[in-house]
């Protein structure tokens, strides 16, 4: 199994990256990755489908994918029109902000999409403006580099994420994107994998539950998902993995086992290929 972790060049102080205006093709994607960063995609044109979690999703000039940190995610651009977008990635803590006492996050789009998983928004004309201006401002602040860049660029982010929150909370509802796509039997798939990926889970299983070939269900699945079912299934452990590593005091091995691994090596082995470093570093890193 490849590594999928993305790796980001930020220094520690300023946990921000950017990828500005960047057209995509097949050949310059990334592969399927996930990473603790947080992740915004906004698209100014072209078409493609991105698969986040366990939905397929369509993509469109003035959509916004809302990617908390530790998703599964990869974009797939259309060969014949691509699509042109602005990744921006930052770690929560680069918005460590008092309350000012409300009760209002700029995390709580994310926190949103984590718990619906629904990641798309289909965003208002005036929304998509207010998105547009903030990331040129970001993009002009991080080419001219003058002094106070880094807090002009947190006040840009605030900003962006404002208008997000605004538009989901406000009387103009979300819409729901999150419209499959894809076969019903994919979808299924998927969502079974979800709840139960801590269990043994076979490709003849998830084929005979779809009613189709195993080697149609795996060419499909890898199609839609850029992995195949037992990478993806051992990302999905591994983001549990990381999750139970930081919430939870019982030991490594308990994890390790609570996650679907039955063995201790081979659980060290593909947390430190994908992760980076073994699950006793992950957990106690500052």
């Amino acid at each position: 199994m490849k590594p999928i972790r993305k790796h980001f060049d930020a220094q520690p102080s300023f946990p921000f990256a950017f990828t500005f205006k960047d057209r995509k093709t097949l050949q310059r994607e990334l592969p399927d990755h996930l990473h603790d960063w947080f992740e915004l995609v906004y698209v100014y044109s072209g078409e493609g489908t991105f698969f986040i979690d366990r939905t397929i999703y369509d993509m469109n000039k003035g959509d916004l994918f809302i990617i908390p940190g530790n998703t599964i995610h990869r974009a797939f651009p259309d060969k014949e029109d691509p699509v042109t977008s602005t990744a921006l990635f930052f770690h929560p803590m680069l918005l460590d902000r008092i309350s000012l006492g409300e009760s209002f996050s700029y995390m709580a789009c994310f926190e949103q999409s984590r718990m619906s998983h629904r990641f798309k928004m289909e965003c208002s004309s005036a929304l998509q403006q207010s998105i547009e201006r903030a990331l040129v401002e970001v993009e002009s602040e991080l080419r001219t580099a003058q002094a106070g860049y880094r807090h002009a660029i947190v006040l840009h982010v605030e900003q962006l994420l404002l208008a997000v929150n605004r538009e989901i909370g406000g009387e103009r509802k979300r819409k729901a994107g999150s419209a499959f796509i894809g076969p019903s039997w994919m979808k299924d798939s998927l969502l079974y994998i979800d709840q139960h990926f801590t269990e043994a889970i076979s490709l003849s299983k998830l084929s005979q539950m779809a009613s189709v070939s195993s080697a149609h269900f795996s060419r499909v699945f890898k199609q839609s998902t850029g992995m195949n079912v037992t990478a993806f299934i051992t990302a999905k452990r591994i983001v549990k993995a990381k999750e139970l590593l930081l919430e939870e005091d019982d030991p490594i091995a308990a994890i390790a086992e609570a996650c679907g691994f039955e063995s201790m090596p081979y659980f060290h082995r593909v947390f430190k290929q994908i992760v980076g470093m073994t699950p006793s570093a992950y957990r106690h890193r500052s």
